[in-house]
Parts: C-alpha cells; structure tokens; sequence
C-alpha cells in the first residue's frame, strides 16, 4: 500500500466530508473514546495529594482555582468535591508534575 503524501490525505479527507455532508453517512469516520469514570475522592485523599505537592491549602486553592474555604470543608469532610473539580484532582495525583506551572512562589 502506497503512503499518502501530506496533500493527499487533506484531499481525501475533504472528500469524505463533503460525500458525508451530502447524506453519505459511510463516508464518514468514527472514533470512540472511552472515558474513565470518576473517582471517589475522599477527605484524606484530597489532603493527600496536596500535601504530596508541598502546598498549603491556600497554594493548592489557589492552583485548583477555588477558595480555601473550599478546600478547607473538602479536607474536613464537611463537602465533595464534583465533576471537573474531581477530574482536575485526579490528573493532578496521576500527573503532580503539571502544578509546577501554577504554583509558583509569590
């Protein structure tokens, strides 16, 4: 099988959406992403990660884009964190790394 050039595949791929555009639906080309679901993330767990990262719990709110208070009543139990804030949690434990970016010294 012969590769494509560059300009080849721009050409291919602007056909197949436009013969998927006028009704071909086979045309067309589909990708299925597969996405983890959420993860429970407890009291200690929050606490964990961030002491993990040498952060207050000011630098860490400040990191996550949230108030203390926020993180303060996740540590205590008193509220979970939900959604994205969960999902940014998660990155930040598997991936510490990328706080290196947000939290520099003031």
């Amino acid at each position: 099988m012969k590769k494509q050039s560059v300009s080849e595949s721009i050409l291919k791929g602007l056909s197949q959406a436009v013969q998927y555009e006028a009704g071909n639906k086979s045309a067309g080309r589909t990708v299925t992403i597969a996405i983890a679901p959420l993860p429970k993330m407890s009291r200690l767990k929050i606490k964990q990660i961030r002491e993990n990262l040498h952060l207050s719990q000011r630098r860490f709110a400040d990191v996550l884009g949230v108030s203390v208070k926020t993180v303060e009543a996740w540590e205590s139990g008193r509220n979970k964190p939900a959604g994205s804030s969960v999902r940014l949690l998660q990155i930040i434990e598997k991936q510490p790394k990328v706080v290196g970016e947000f939290a520099a010294a003031k």
